[in-house]
């Protein structure tokens, strides 16, 4: 986020890493919102801890069971990032409080727009999100979809949410579960290969401590150099591989891997599991 951007009133409901993810993004200088943020949560304690922070009204469930209703009263924006499970009686609860007009994002994973909008009023426009952890750091990548109700503004509002915890790309929704293998899962990849790397150092006789250095070390400088870089990936590869060298012996044996074929049945296989979830499964 570069430039600084308002966004009206905002009511986040859930509090759990990806909601506090982006009410981080919301608290950050440079970002204001006009009309407050008003944040739920479950239990007292959260939402005490919570409401320590500046321009946050915090409201429990413990305390008040309609907390949800009284937060979307207002707000032009409501995301909702409860737990998959909890959407539609989570709906069905705000639907009659919402302003018509107001713009609803699901940050719950599987949770369709059409289910959104079923159940809600029709003057409702409805977003579905896919956030992923990195968020929490404003370094997220935010995968965004139109619903049939929703128009140009509210996509250009909602880029506007996502944009202050990292970078959005837009996609149709049936695009959205293959997004999720990528971005969405993604870190994960990224993790298991640093703890794979991390043991390989220690099998060569570092200690934990040391290995951690440089494997952590050298993806986050790595991951730096990609992003201030104009080169691609494969250049700067190119760039690290001297002919003949060190290197290219080991890229050798790691392209005879076949990881591109690897990555293709992964996010297969996460895809086919996206698939079972939104069918119950």
């Amino acid at each position: 986020m570069s430039d600084d951007v308002t966004i009206p009133g905002i009511a986040i409901l859930g509090s759990g890493s990806m909601g506090s993810a982006i009410l981080s993004g919301l608290l950050q200088p440079g970002v204001t919102v006009s009309g407050g943020i008003r944040v739920t949560n479950r239990t007292r304690a959260k939402a005490d801890e919570l409401a320590r922070l500046d321009g946050v009204t915090s409201l429990s469930l413990d305390d008040d069971p309609d907390a949800n209703r009284t937060a979307v009263r207002g707000a032009r924006v409501v995301l909702v990032a409860v737990k998959p499970a909890m959407v539609p009686d989570l709906l069905r609860t705000i639907a009659d409080a919402l302003e018509p007009g107001t713009l609803v994002i699901s940050v719950a994973a599987g949770v369709t727009v059409a289910t959104f909008e079923s159940l809600l009023p029709s003057s409702i426009p409805v977003l579905r999100s896919m956030p992923n952890t990195p968020s929490v750091v404003g370094r997220g990548v935010t995968g965004l979809s139109a619903g049939t109700r929703s128009s140009a503004d509210d996509l250009a509002l909602a880029r506007a949410v996502f944009e202050t915890v990292g970078t959005v790309v837009e996609v149709p929704e049936d695009q959205l579960d293959a997004l999720s293998t990528i971005s969405g899962s993604g870190p994960a990849y990224v993790f298991l290969l640093i703890e794979e790397l991390t043991k390989t150092a220690v099998a060569k006789g570092f200690t934990p401590e040391q290995a951690a250095v440089l494997v952590n070390g050298t993806f986050r400088g790595a991951a730096e150099l990609l992003a201030q870089s104009d080169k691609t990936p494969e250049q700067l590869r190119i760039q690290v591989t001297s002919p003949k060298g060190t290197t290219e012996r080991a890229i050798e044996v790691l392209q005879r891997a076949q990881l591109s074929g690897v990555f293709d049945e992964a996010t297969d296989a996460a895809l086919a599991r996206s698939k079972e979830l939104a069918a119950g499964a």
